[in-house]
């Protein structure tokens, strides 16, 4: 039997690579007759378009053009991760709540959201609620706000020093935050009194910020944004194409999370909450401690789909003009850049992007398995 199964793989490993060698000699065979080079030097070539809210400029290279535009997706897909992750806790929790209103409410989102494409969602808000009004005509409020066809732009901070006494400041005051966690554990362990761990370490953390804005010199200050005739200065701007695109995002994936949270919670044996009940914890105490802690341990796998599906879903930003991988990668395509290589280095990209995610959720599953089970 061993030599039969060493057999049947080696001839299946044949099969395979000769597979292979065929479509490469195909795909090569293609690019020859119709001209197209096989190289990557098309990376190296001045990008010839500029890209909104950044620093990039139109003579750097194509492979950088790539980098900011990995950049945009990042910001779409890690926010959106936290954001998708922290409403679909909710809504799934509310599908279980004993008060009616709150239960039919969460069941009206997910049902909503859940069955309807994300691409209309993401072409709705974008093309309907946030068709905000010309620069001319946009509304400021107390001078700290700023709304226009040109983004939604509020107070931020600005850089007006050197920031590495700053950071290093910061770091001891994270580490001792971390120290006053372990503490308050360790004195619950022993005492049994409630820890308060948040609030100490918060505490610390927050008293070592304030410590090491003055000791720095205060190397920020805030910028507040001031409106022109062609534009707006100062303040941080949100593009209407992200806030499109993000909570699009946000809201269709946290519907699917929802119900995976809400399957994860009926899983726990009801015997966790009676138990829990007899010992007298409210029903904010029985999901905290007892419910979600043995619900999140089923739902991390399904969860972990979740977030690599609104990671790749963040390329149909390419239909509303957000400049992402997907987007900048067609633009390359359309000034001559040869399509078969730029289309690998962009799945290459959303393969690095998904391992990515891949590893830490499996890392944090690991985390919760139970030793034996």
């Amino acid at each position: 039997m061993r030599v039969l199964r060493w057999a049947f793989q080696a001839v299946f490993l044949f099969l395979v690579v000769a597979f292979l060698l065929y479509i490469w000699g195909n795909l090569t065979g293609n690019f020859e007759r119709l001209g197209i080079r096989t190289d990557f030097r098309y990376l190296r070539q001045p990008a010839g378009f500029a890209i909104p809210d950044s620093d990039f400029r139109s003579s750097q290279s194509i492979f950088q053009a790539l980098l900011q535009g990995a950049q945009n997706t990042a910001k779409v897909a890690f926010i959106g991760i936290l954001l998708a992750t922290l409403l679909g806790v909710i809504a799934g929790v509310a599908r279980l709540s004993t008060n009616w209103l709150v239960r039919r409410t969460a069941a009206l989102y997910v049902e909503t959201f859940r069955n309807i494409p994300v691409l209309l969602i993401i072409i709705f808000l974008w093309s309907g609620l946030l068709q905000l009004p010309a620069i001319g005509e946009g509304r400021e409020w107390l001078g700290l706000m700023s709304v226009s066809n040109r983004g939604i732009v509020v107070p931020w901070f600005e850089r007006t020093g050197s920031v590495a006494v700053f950071l290093a400041v910061a770091l001891v005051a994270l580490l001792a935050a971390a120290a006053v966690w372990v503490w308050r554990t360790r004195r619950f362990d022993r005492t049994g009194e409630p820890p308060r761990r948040l609030r100490f370490a918060g505490g610390v953390f927050l008293a070592g910020l304030i410590v090491a804005f003055f000791l720095s010199g205060q190397p920020f200050t805030i910028s507040l944004p001031e409106t022109g005739r062609f534009g707006t200065t100062g303040g941080f701007r949100l593009a209407t194409e992200y806030a499109a695109l993000l909570i699009a995002l946000v809201l269709y994936t946290g519907s699917h999370i929802a119900e995976i949270v809400r399957g994860a919670i009926l899983a726990v044996h009801k015997g966790q909450t009676e138990a829990s009940n007899a010992l007298g914890l409210s029903g904010v105490q029985r999901l905290r401690y007892v419910v979600l802690p043995q619900a999140f341990r089923v739902s991390i796998p399904p969860m972990a789909n979740q977030y690599l599906n609104l990671t790749k879903n963040s390329s149909l930003a390419v239909a509303i003009g957000y400049y992402e991988l997907t987007r900048i990668t067609g633009i390359s395509i359309s000034q001559g850049g040869p399509a078969p290589q730029a289309i690998f280095v962009l799945m290459l990209f959303y393969l690095m992007f998904s391992l990515f995610i891949a590893l830490v959720t499996n890392l944090l599953n690991r985390k919760l398995e139970i030793p034996g089970r």
